[in-house]
C-alpha cells in the first residue's frame, strides 16, 4: 500500500531520524554498491535519464514530458521507458490504451506525448525501444537502476524542499548516499523558487555541472482563471500533496479543503464518497491532479469513484524551462543532435 512521504524527512533532523540511523546506514551502503555495478547496457540509441536523489515525486514524470517535447521540436523521435510503478503489467508492454491499473497512471501521461514502455527491467525495455522507430530513450526515473547506461543524467529538484534532511531512507529520504549519486550525475534541473536547493546547486556548479532553472505552469491549452470560479477542494495522491496545493493557490484557486493521500493511492469507495460529499457540503469543486485524475476508472466498481473521476477535474501543468536554449544544448550533446 503507498505510503506518505514522512514530513519529518524535510525538516531538521531529529529523534526519528537519529533512531533510524543504523538502519540507514545499512541500506546506504547496499544503494552505493549496486549504484557502482560496472556491468551496465550501452543501447544503440541515446538515453536520457529523468531522475531525483530522493525518494518520491520532485517533478520528474513532467520534467521527462518537456524534455520529450524539446526533442520532439529539434526533431527527434523520443520514446518514453518507466517503470509504471502501481501497474500489474508483467514483462515488457507498450503502453496503447491500458488503464492505470495495468500499466501505472504516469505511463498514462507519457503515452499522450511520445510512444512509452512499462519495464521492470529498463534493459529489456531498452532493446523493445531499439526495435521501433524511435531515435532516444528518455526514462523517466531509473536514475538508481545501474543496469542501462546514461548518456546524460539530469537530476531534478525542489527549490522548497531540496535534500530535507540529507540523510539516506529511511532516516531521511535520500535514495543513496550523497557522493555516490553525485559522482553519476550530469546535470541538475533545479524547479521552482526557494533556497533549500542551494548547497546542492553549489556543489554541481564546485563540479562544472550544468544548473539549470524551471517553473510549475499552467499547460499551455488550461486557462487557470477557472480556479477562482467556485470554492476549490484538492485531493492529491502523490508524494509531496502540499506541493500541488501550493500550486492551485499560486493560480488563483480559492482552496478551502485539501485531502492527501499517498504516493500512488488507489482511491477507494470511502474516500469518494468522502470527498464528494465535502463538496456538497461546501458548494465547491473538486481539483487533482492529472496523474490523480488519471487512476481514477471511468467504470470503476465502486459506483462512488466513478462519480469522482466525471466531478472532478485534473489541473494540469507542465515544466516551464527559464533557458530553453541552454536544455536543448544539453539534450542536443547528449543525441548528437
Amino acid at each position: 500500500m503507498p505510503l506518505k512521504t514522512p514530513s519529518w524527512w524535510y525538516r531538521k533532523a531529529g529523534a526519528a531520524s537519529a533512531a533510524l540511523s543504523p538502519l540507514a546506514a545499512l541500506y546506504g551502503r547496499v544503494a552505493a554498491s549496486r549504484l557502482a555495478r560496472g556491468d551496465a547496457y550501452r543501447s544503440r540509441l541515446p538515453v536520457i535519464c529523468i531522475g531525483n536523489f530522493n525518494a518520491g515525486g520532485g517533478g520528474k514524470t513532467p520534467t521527462a514530458i518537456a524534455v520529450a517535447s524539446l526533442l520532439k521540436a529539434m526533431g527527434k523521435r523520443p520514446a518514453f521507458l518507466t517503470r509504471g510503478y502501481g501497474g500489474a503489467a508483467q514483462g515488457v508492454v507498450r503502453v496503447s490504451g491500458q488503464a492505470a491499473d495495468a500499466v501505472g497512471d504516469e505511463p498514462l501521461l507519457l503515452a499522450a506525448i511520445a510512444p512509452t514502455f512499462v519495464s521492470a527491467d529498463r534493459v529489456a525495455g531498452a532493446k523493445a525501444i531499439e526495435e521501433s522507430d524511435a531515435d532516444v530513450i528518455v526514462m523517466d526515473d531509473g536514475f538508481q537502476n545501474p543496469s542501462l547506461a546514461k548518456d546524460l543524467s539530469l537530476i531534478v529538484v525542489d527549490a522548497a524542499s531540496g535534500l530535507g534532511n540529507g540523510r539516506v531512507i529511511p532516516a531521511g529520504p535520500l535514495r543513496a548516499p550523497l557522493a555516490a549519486q553525485l559522482a553519476r550525475a550530469n546535470a541538475l534541473l533545479v524547479i521552482g523558487d526557494g533556497k533549500k536547493a542551494d548547497a546542492l546547486i553549489a556543489t554541481f556548479e564546485a563540479a562544472g555541472k550544468p544548473v539549470l532553472r524551471a517553473k510549475i505552469a499552467p499547460a499551455s491549452h488550461v486557462d487557470a482563471r477557472w480556479l477562482s470560479i467556485m470554492p476549490v477542494i484538492g485531493f492529491a495522491g502523490i508524494a509531496r500533496p502540499s506541493k500541488f496545493f501550493a500550486t492551485l493557490k499560486a493560480n488563483g484557486a480559492r482552496l478551502i479543503g485539501s485531502h492527501a493521500f499517498g504516493d500512488h493511492h488507489r482511491f477507494t469507495e470511502k474516500d469518494a464518497k468522502a470527498l464528494l460529499k465535502a463538496a456538497d457540503d461546501k458548494s465547491a469543486m473538486l481539483v487533482t491532479t492529472e496523474k490523480d485524475w488519471a487512476r481514477l476508472a471511468e467504470d470503476d466498481e465502486d459506483i462512488a469513484v466513478t462519480e469522482l473521476k466525471h466531478r472532478s477535474r485534473p489541473f494540469a501543468i507542465v515544466i516551464a524551462f527559464e533557458d530553453e536554449e541552454k536544455m536543448k544544448n544539453l539534450i542536443g550533446g547528449a543525441t548528437g543532435r
